[in-house]
């Protein structure tokens, strides 16, 4: 193993399946069920949620949770884990929130979404996110989102409009 005066130089797989692949099964499917079916392992999760580790552990219509508990890859300069991370697992159960609403054929992009970091996350602390919709909308919906730690303590929150469209067949 390599080391510099920093200490040893770590490393980190990733490897994933094609998403195009189990996205045109999605396709078929409506939005709950193609999550449920990411859920129970039956579709792969999408390469983000390897690569951050996220783990989509509960789908109810309009409610998701993920879980994630970081390493220190995705440390920022200051030792503590990047709120890019945060805001990427708000992003994502505000977006699952709203495709559990949607029917086969639709799909969604985030429009916006603002986050509030409440508290600073370490390595090795057990996220739990849960993204609900607040409106859904044929064209516009609305979601809000929170993470909290072990503790229950909350540690951001957001909410987020998504653009609601048709998919290509």
């Amino acid at each position: 193993m390599e080391s510099t005066r920093f200490g040893p130089v770590r490393s980190k797989t990733v490897t994933w399946h094609d998403p195009l692949a189990a996205a045109a099964v999605g396709l078929t499917l409506a939005g709950i069920d193609h999550l449920q079916a990411v859920a129970d392992g039956e579709l792969p999760p999408p390469p983000i949620a390897v690569l951050m580790g996220f783990g989509l552990t509960s789908v109810r219509p309009g409610e998701v949770v993920f879980t994630c508990t970081p390493d220190e890859s995705v440390y920022n300069p200051i030792g503590t884990v990047h709120g890019g991370l945060v805001c990427a697992l708000l992003d994502s159960v505000c977006g699952c929130a709203v495709q559990s609403t949607l029917p086969q054929g639709q799909g969604y992009t985030s429009v916006e979404i603002k986050v509030s970091f409440l508290r600073a996350v370490h390595a090795g602390t057990a996220l739990s996110a849960t993204g609900r919709i607040v409106k859904p909308g044929r064209r516009v919906a609305f979601s809000e989102g929170e993470v909290r730690d072990a503790d229950g303590k909350l540690v951001a929150a957001a909410t987020s409009t998504c653009l609601v469209f048709d998919l290509p067949q």
